[in-house]
């Protein structure tokens, strides 16, 4: 199993050509109606419009339909969030060019240690369970403290 910590898409680069079985999920967790690709749902939006500048009424209708979609879906999309379009792409060029970088590269920011602010780690629940899921990730901590620009942020 360690020599699939440190990253999925090693995986690949290392010609591993089928799925390992440490992310086969036992077919008793599977659930037994998988929602089809054809299926109509889409994910929550929220509209952040108005968040800052409206009623108290406005507030709560924005925190409410966060909370709706936080306990039915567990994700959601946000929409007008003052986030500049130009941020939000150079956001995911940067996290394109860490993922594509070489495992050495990636090594120095790689951690399990869930004090560190900013890091960056794959299949959270290795040694948790049965099976793992298939993930790398980048983790960023933004509360209660932020990550220190100079010392965190810029290491991903």
């Amino acid at each position: 199993m360690k020599s699939f910590e440190p990253e999925l898409k090693g995986l690949v680069d290392y010609g591993v050509t089928e799925i390992p079985c440490i992310f086969h999920h036992p077919s008793d967790n599977l659930e037994e109606n998988f929602i089809s690709v054809d299926s109509q749902l889409s994910v929550p939006v929220v509209d952040l419009r108005g968040l800052t500048t409206e009623s108290s009424a406005k507030r709560k209708e924005i925190v409410e339909r966060v909370r709706e979609a936080s306990e039915k879906w567990g994700f959601f999309q946000i929409v007008n969030h003052g986030i500049p379009k130009s941020v939000l792409e150079e956001m995911k060029y940067d996290v394109r060019w860490f993922y594509e970088q070489a495992t050495e590269v990636k090594k120095e920011s790689y951690a399990r240690d869930p004090t560190k602010t900013v890091m960056y780690n794959s299949n959270f629940d290795l040694y948790s369970g049965i099976s793992t899921n298939w993930s790398d990730i980048i983790i960023c901590h933004m509360a209660p403290n932020p990550p220190n620009a100079e010392d965190d942020v810029y290491v991903i």
